[in-house]
C-alpha cells in the first residue's frame, strides 16, 4: 500500500513539475523585448503569424528555448551525480573543474587561435571539460588505493583553481578579443541556434542514459561502500560510470550555455524535498525541473534591466547563493 502512495505521490508531483515546465517554456517564446501573446506564439507554432512575429519566435526564442532546455537537463543530471558521488550535498558539476577546463579551453582558442565564431568554441568548451575531468580523474586515482570523492573533489577544486587563473590572465592580456565570450563566460542563452546544439546532442543524451542507468547502485552507494558491496554493487564501475556521465553532461551544458552555477546545486535538493532519497525519482525530477528553473531565470533576465539583457547565469547566481546560505545553515545546526 504504501508503494502504490508513493507511486501516486511521485505522479502528481512530476505533473506539477511537467506543468511548470511548460509555462516556462510559453513564457520563454512569449516573453522579451517583442513581447507576444500566446495566440500569437501559437500562430508561428502552426505556420502563420506576421514576418516579425516569426522571426522573432522561430529564428531567435526557439534555439534558445531549446538550448535552455538542453543545458538544463545536464546541469540537473550532473548536479544530482555529482552529489550523489561525493556523498556531499553541497557539491555542484563545477567541483570536478567542468567549467574552469571550459573556460580555459574557449579562452586559449581565442587567443591563440583566433576564434570568434560560437559554433567552433562550443567544441573547445567541450573538450576542455573532457580533457579536465579526465586529468581529474587520473589525479584522484593516483596513488595507493582507488580514486575516492575526497581525493576527486580536492584534485579537480585544485585544477579549477590553475586554469581559472590562466584564463583570467589571457581574458587581462587581450580584452578587445575577449568581447566574444563575455556573454558565454556569464552563462547565457543568447545568440545560440540549432547549429550549435545539434553537434553536441548525441553526447547529451548518451550521459542521459548512463545516469539512469546508474540510479539504482546510486541508491546502494549512499548507504556506504561496504554495504552497497553487500547488495552486489560494483562500486568501482558505479563511480566510474558517474565520472563519465558527468563528463558528458556537464560538458554539453557548459559548451552549451557557459558555466552556469548553482543549478546543478539547487535542482538535486528541490527534488530531495519533494520526493525523498530515491536516485531514480531525483534524477527524473532533475531532468524536468532543472530546464524550468533556466528559463525562467532567463527570462527574468530579459525583463529585469529591459531594453538590455541579464545573462542567465547571474539571475541563478543571484537564487542560488542565498540557497547555498540556508543549506550551510542546516547542516551546521544538524539539520537534514
Amino acid at each position: 500500500m504504501s508503494d502504490l502512495v508513493a507511486r501516486r505521490r511521485f505522479t502528481a508531483g512530476a505533473a506539477v513539475v511537467l506543468a511548470a515546465l511548460a509555462g516556462a517554456l510559453v513564457l520563454s517564446l512569449a516573453v522579451g523585448a517583442n513581447p507576444l501573446s500566446p495566440t500569437a506564439v501559437l500562430d508561428v507554432l502552426r505556420g502563420g503569424g506576421d514576418a516579425q512575429s516569426r522571426y522573432v519566435v522561430a529564428d531567435l526564442r526557439i534555439p534558445r528555448t531549446v538550448t535552455g532546455i538542453a543545458a538544463g537537463a545536464a546541469l540537473g543530471l550532473a548536479g544530482t551525480l555529482i552529489q550523489a558521488f561525493t556523498r556531499n550535498p553541497l557539491a555542484d558539476p563545477g567541483i570536478l573543474g567542468v567549467n574552469a577546463g571550459a573556460a580555459f579551453a574557449v579562452a586559449a582558442g581565442v587567443t591563440f587561435l583566433g576564434l570568434r565564431d560560437i559554433s567552433a568554441l562550443v567544441w573547445l568548451a567541450f573538450l576542455g571539460a573532457l580533457t579536465v575531468t579526465l586529468a581529474v580523474y587520473v589525479i584522484g586515482s593516483s596513488g595507493r588505493g582507488a580514486a575516492d570523492p575526497i581525493r576527486l573533489t580536492l584534485a579537480g577544486v585544485a585544477l579549477g583553481a590553475v586554469f581559472s587563473g590562466i584564463t583570467t590572465g589571457m581574458a587581462l592580456s587581450d580584452p578587445d578579443a575577449f568581447d566574444t565570450m563575455r556573454s558565454w563566460n556569464a552563462g547565457s542563452l543568447l545568440g545560440r541556434d540549432l547549429d550549435v546544439l545539434l553537434p553536441v546532442t548525441p553526447f547529451l543524451a548518451a550521459g542521459t542514459v548512463i545516469a539512469f542507468l546508474l540510479a539504482p547502485g546510486l541508491n546502494a552507494l549512499a548507504l556506504g561502500d561496504d554495504v552497497a558491496r553487500a547488495q552486489g554493487a560494483n562500486v568501482r564501475l558505479i563511480r566510474a560510470g558517474v565520472i563519465v556521465a558527468v563528463t558528458l553532461l556537464a560538458g554539453t551544458a557548459t559548451a552549451l550555455a557557459g558555466p552556469i552555477s548553482f543549478v546543478g546545486l539547487m535542482v538535486p535538493h528541490v527534488a530531495r524535498w519533494l520526493f525523498g532519497v530515491d536516485h531514480r525519482a531525483i534524477l527524473a525530477v532533475s531532468v524536468l525541473l532543472a530546464p524550468t528553473l533556466i528559463l525562467l531565470a532567463d527570462v527574468l533576465g530579459r525583463v529585469l534591466i529591459a531594453p538590455a539583457e541579464m545573462p542567465v547565469g547571474i539571475v541563478t547566481a543571484f537564487v542560488g547563493a542565498p540557497l547555498l546560505i540556508v543549506l550551510a545553515r542546516r547542516r551546521r545546526s544538524g539539520g537534514p
